[in-house]
């Protein structure tokens, strides 16, 4: 009998399953996530001037923006981060650790969707943002770090969406 399942081969997870996903060696995905998480650690930036400026109000609306600006860009990443997990073989390690970075990346969304849901009723507090929503963006933000960390296994690590090496050789060569 036999069968035409094979073990997963390292190089499984390089090439893209769609060219929606971005070209082999050039994925959207990571050029992608720059967006929220710059969009949310200016919003941190804005909440903590919120709260030791004279202009509270400006900085606690900035980061209200700026968090949903985050949101949207996490939702676009997360489309073609979604597309490059299903390049990654099942039931191996790289897959498990991007499960994880995908359920971190969704928590840290949902964290951010509540904080910006909270914040729009404050928006005109005169002491700034709200130490308990600033608080949630800290913890969101520090889930992120470890979702970032874990992205870069992925790609360091375990080479999804890299090329090969005899690729990374041949395009060394003039």
């Amino acid at each position: 009998m036999t069968t035409d399942t094979h073990p997963p081969a390292a190089t499984d997870g390089k090439h893209p399953v769609t060219a929606l996903a971005g070209p082999y060696g050039h994925p959207f995905h990571p050029i992608l996530v720059t967006v929220p998480i710059g969009a949310w650690i200016a919003s941190l930036v804005f909440d903590i001037v919120s709260r030791a400026g004279d202009d509270a109000a400006t900085f606690a609306e900035g980061a209200y923006w700026l968090i949903g600006i985050g949101i949207v860009g996490a939702l676009a990443a997360a489309i073609f981060g979604f597309l490059d997990l299903l390049a990654i073989p099942t039931g191996t390690r790289a897959f498990r650790t991007a499960l994880v970075h995908m359920a971190l990346n969704l928590a840290v969304v949902a964290l951010f969707a509540v904080g910006f849901a909270l914040r729009r009723s404050r928006l005109d507090e005169p002491d700034g943002t709200p130490i308990g929503v600033l608080g949630l963006s800290v913890v969101a933000l520090a889930l992120l770090g470890v979702s970032g960390w874990l992205g870069g296994m992925l790609t360091y690590r375990y080479g999804v969406r890299v090329v090969d090496d005899a690729t990374q050789v041949d395009a060394g060569r003039t």
